[in-house]
C-alpha cells in the first residue's frame, strides 16, 4: 500500500463557525461543498493545492436519522464549542488489505453516481485522536482538489503531535505514507494537528502547535 495526504478536517459544530474559524486562520473562506446523505452530515472545501484541500464538516441539520455514528466523531462535538483542525485524510489505490485496525473498517460511501471506499471506526471516532488517518480510495485517481478554485493557498507541511510520537510513525510506515508535503511528528502531552500554509498574505497556520 502506498498513501499520500489527501485532505486537512476542520470539525465544527456548524459550517458557519468551521468557515470563519478557517478565514480567521487563513484571510480565505472555503466555498461550497457538498452533502452526505449516510453519515447525516455536509461540508465546505478549499484548495490547498492541486492535489490537497481542506474540508471544513459539520453534522447537517436537514439531514434524517442515519442509524449510526458520524464519522469525524461529530456526534461528540456540542453545539457553540469551537471549530479545530480535528482530522486528515490520506489516499490510497489499494484498499483490498487495511493496514491497521486502528483505522476501522473499510466501507463503500455514496453519494448521487459517485462511489468511494473510506475507513471508518465503529464509534465514528478519528483513529488515534487525530494523528492517524482515515483512509480513502475514490474510483477515480483524480483529486477534487483540481476542480476547485484556485486562491493561491498551498500547503507546506503538517505537524502532528503526539504522546506516543513513534507509534504514530509506525503507523504511517505501514499504510506506506509519502512525505509530500512533509508530514513531521513530534512529542507533545496531547494529540494536535498544525498545518503550515502558504497564503496570499503570507505564511499561516491552521490548528495547534
Amino acid at each position: 500500500m502506498v498513501a499520500r495526504l489527501d485532505h486537512l478536517t476542520v470539525v465544527a459544530p456548524s459550517l458557519l463557525a468551521g468557515a470563519a474559524y478557517v478565514e480567521a486562520a487563513l484571510g480565505v473562506a472555503p466555498g461550497a461543498g457538498r452533502t452526505h446523505p449516510g453519515m447525516g452530515t455536509h461540508n465546505l472545501l478549499l484548495a490547498l493545492g492541486p492535489e490537497v484541500y481542506l474540508e471544513v464538516i459539520s453534522v447537517d441539520p436537514d439531514a434524517g436519522l442515519i442509524g449510526r455514528p458520524r464519522w469525524f466523531g461529530l456526534d461528540q462535538v456540542p453545539a457553540g464549542s469551537p471549530a479545530r483542525l480535528g482530522a486528515w485524510v490520506a489516499s490510497t489505490d489499494d484498499m483490498t488489505k487495511p493496514a491497521v485496525p486502528e483505522l476501522g473498517a473499510v466501507e463503500t460511501m455514496r453519494r448521487e453516481h459517485h462511489t468511494w471506499k473510506m475507513t471508518v471506526r465503529a464509534d465514528g471516532s478519528v483513529p488515534l485522536g487525530g494523528a492517524a488517518p482515515l483512509l480513502i480510495q475514490r474510483s477515480s485517481r483524480i483529486s477534487p482538489a483540481s476542480a476547485l478554485p484556485k486562491t493561491g493557498i498551498h500547503i507546506r507541511k503538517l505537524r502532528i503531535r503526539h504522546p506516543s510520537p513513534s507509534e504514530i510513525e509506525a503507523l504511517l510506515e505501514k499504510i506506506g505514507l509519502a512525505s509530500q508535503p512533509p508530514i513531521i511528528v513530534t512529542h507533545g502531552d496531547e494529540c494536535r494537528l498544525c498545518a503550515e500554509i502558504d497564503t496570499p498574505y503570507g505564511l499561516r497556520e491552521l490548528g495547534e502547535n
